[in-house]
């Protein structure tokens, strides 16, 4: 038996009620993962803040989303991994972009790779980046403040990406064309 129910509108505990059917509102369907973390009304309000407040940071979309889906693989994170494949695909992203982000391999455009191996010291390192690996991001022409946009990014994926894999949130229909397996 599951311990984690999928929540409807009608289902959630009513702290939740109003967010989940804002989110079903705004994309026209309720994600399972929303109706999963609707479980608990504070983590899933406070991780839709923290993601609205990361979609404002000083990366640009497609940059915003090399952390995002560094983090999901680095996770193993199925559905995330889904989500934000999606998502850069409606950005334009080349093929071959989104296939070595999905791969964890290098990146084809040496500034968006300086950014993936930053995101990924991040999370190795716990945030204690060692120097040279900090200079080498701040030399692909990145700001200090991108530094602390992407350890932003790592803290709110990293809710979303636990909150999935414990919850066993599964990969919607819509995305199924998205599905990914880590490269063992």
């Amino acid at each position: 038996m599951p311990v984690f129910t999928c929540h409807t509108p009608d289902t959630a505990p009513a702290a939740a009620r109003p967010t989940i059917e804002g989110v079903r509102r705004k994309l026209g369907h309720l994600p399972a993962a929303v109706g999963l973390m609707a479980e608990s009304p504070e983590l899933l309000k406070g991780f839709l803040t923290v993601t609205g407040i990361f979609d404002t940071c000083a990366l640009d979309p497609v940059e915003r989303e090399v952390v995002v889906l560094t983090v999901a693989t680095g996770n193993e994170c199925h559905l995330c991994v889904a989500m934000h494949t999606a998502t850069l695909t409606r950005h334009g992203a080349a093929p071959e972009l989104i296939e070595a982000l999905r791969a964890g391999t290098p990146l084809p455009d040496d500034r968006l790779e300086a950014l993936r191996r930053f995101t990924r010291a991040v999370l190795d390192h716990r945030g204690a980046v060692p120097e040279a690996q900090l200079s080498a991001f701040l030399a692909a022409g990145y700001q200090p403040r991108h530094a602390l946009d992407v350890v932003l990014g790592v803290g709110t994926y990293t809710i979303s990406t636990f909150a999935n894999r414990l919850t066993a949130a599964p990969v919607d229909p819509p995305l199924a064309r998205y599905a990914w397996a880590p490269a063992r």
